[in-house]
């Protein structure tokens, strides 16, 4: 008799409509990898296809969930033991993620089409929907260890993505340079999460939170212990500064949409792990983490603006290299609302901040991405001036472009851009963080200089014959959308900025 409440007490109720975005991605890509063996090599094109309408499937499932927040894979009998939520938080990140992988998908039809005799198209989609399924997986996770799981089933691939193209010496020494720095954060978040563990004896994150201020003292040190490094390991996913030194090399030598997917997705897992370790799970050690993330935002936002300041513009891949140290100082103003949530009174309430700037990053920086991918088709070696003249050859791709640098300095017509950077700005504020607004401040000035040198670039006179770009369909697809995304959202920030406004969890 006393068995049973025990056995009843272990079963887990499964919501499938709650868990359907990363198990259809998952899902798809099983397809695609059995597919790859069977069709012949003029056909494999069609998995390409088969990809983005996956995600985009993935992505629509997302619409049935908006009606209420869902739980699932809960341990009956106790209350907020679940090891799933789809929240608010949850299908917001959610919705960046497939979108991004999607558009990343859109750039890889194409960057496929140019490579196909150096990168195998069915590994190469296995790969980026098996690490778009965890991506979409993680904000989703409410304890530990599915956690973990979902940070690497979105990292694992990802190494490989990387370094996927043969006989590319400069694509396998990004893929080492990424595997290492993302084993040695995985390594200290396990040491971490195994110290708190021991300590509270749960992996729920609510649980947790309930019982870390209740810790027994002989344990007070291991528990300290494990906050801190479950937050390190964080801050390497996050390329915070001084966790960042893998970001340049690594995106110059990844396919280029692979750069665009860890650009928007990357941050996405690694952010999205931050919050719910810090806001749901260490509410209680807000004092460690609230001063600490708020230092790692002035130096990342500062170390990254000056690194792409430093760029030269003859320099090969000097363009992506902007564009990767540009994403660092991006790291630096998602990092401040997360450090305000420290001191608010309302710490999830902040975080929407955090994910209306993301949101907002994430549309306007895959375009920028997308013009890239469109001019190094034809210069190869992408240096930044390389896109001098761009309005003369192709003027829709310039003013793209220009909008999309932009809205990245915050300035109009990119209304969204500003009004993003006024929402972080606003979150620093109000948690007393003086100090931290002023660095933030300066180092928009300094990003002005450089995003406002190349948007200038683009509509100089051009040295030479001006080169006519052709714009494949799935590249003119993806510069349509992010094009429409970010006008949109500048017509209407309201879309995203409510996110500010209301919290989401």
């Amino acid at each position: 008799m006393s068995a049973q409440p025990l056995a009843e007490s272990t079963v887990q109720s499964v919501d499938w409509l709650a868990i359907a975005p990363p198990t259809i991605t998952a899902g798809v890509a099983l397809v695609v990898l059995v597919a790859d063996l069977f069709l012949p090599e003029p056909r494999k094109a069609v998995l390409g296809w088969v990809s983005v309408a996956g995600l985009a499937a993935a992505a629509l499932m997302l619409l049935p969930l908006l009606d209420g927040d869902r739980s699932t894979f809960c341990v009956a009998g106790r209350a907020g033991a679940c090891s799933y939520t789809a929240d608010g938080f949850t299908l917001a990140i959610q919705f960046l993620v497939l979108g991004g992988a999607l558009l990343a998908a859109l750039l890889s039809v194409t960057n496929l089409d140019d490579d196909r005799r150096r990168v195998p198209p069915g590994e190469f989609w296995f790969l980026l929907l098996s690490s778009a399924a965890g991506a979409a997986l993680l904000p989703a996770s409410r304890d530990l260890a599915t956690l973990v799981v979902a940070l690497e089933v979105a990292s694992l691939p990802a190494f490989a993505l990387v370094g996927i193209r043969h006989g590319d010496k400069r694509s396998s020494e990004a893929a080492l340079k990424f595997f290492l720095s993302s084993v040695t954060a995985t390594a200290v978040s396990l040491m971490g999460i195994s110290f708190v563990y021991g300590a509270t004896g749960t992996l729920y994150l609510t649980q947790v939170a309930e019982r870390l201020p209740h810790v027994d003292g002989q344990l007070h040190v291991l528990t300290q212990t494990g906050v801190v490094l479950t937050l390190i390991g964080f801050a390497f996913k996050t390329a915070a500064v001084p966790f960042h030194f893998w970001v340049p090399d690594t995106y110059v030598g990844a396919p280029l949409p692979v750069a665009a997917y860890l650009s928007v997705v990357g941050k996405a897992v690694g952010f999205s792990g931050l919050i719910l370790v810090t806001v749901i799970a260490f509410p209680s050690y807000a004092d460690v983490w609230g001063p600490a993330l708020a230092v790692l935002a002035a130096l990342t936002m500062t170390v990254g603006n000056v690194g792409a300041l430093r760029q030269q513009a003859t320099r090969a891949y000097s363009a992506v290299r902007l564009l990767a140290w540009s994403s660092v100082g991006q790291a630096g103003y998602l990092l401040v609302p997360i450090a305000a949530a420290g001191y608010a009174d309302d710490p999830r309430r902040a975080i929407g901040s955090t994910v209306a700037y993301a949101l907002m990053y994430a549309a306007v920086n895959l375009g920028a991405f997308a013009v890239a991918a469109l001019v190094g088709r034809g210069r190869p070696l992408n240096r930044i001036a390389d896109y001098r003249g761009l309005y003369a050859a192709n003027p829709l791709t310039a003013l793209l472009l220009a909008f999309f640098l932009l809205c990245l300095a915050g300035l109009p017509p990119g209304v969204i851009g500003l009004f993003a950077k006024v929402t972080v700005f606003s979150s620093a504020v109000d948690a007393g963080l003086g100090w931290l607004a002023v660095v933030m401040a300066v180092n928009v000035v300094i990003a002005l200089f450089y995003y406002l040198q190349w948007t200038a670039l683009l509509f100089r006179a051009p040295e030479g014959e001006t080169a006519r770009h052709r714009v494949p369909a799935p590249l003119t697809a993806a510069l349509a959308l992010t094009g429409v995304l970010g006008v949109a959202l500048s017509g209407a920030p309201q879309l995203v900025l409510r996110f500010a406004a209301t919290g989401l969890f």
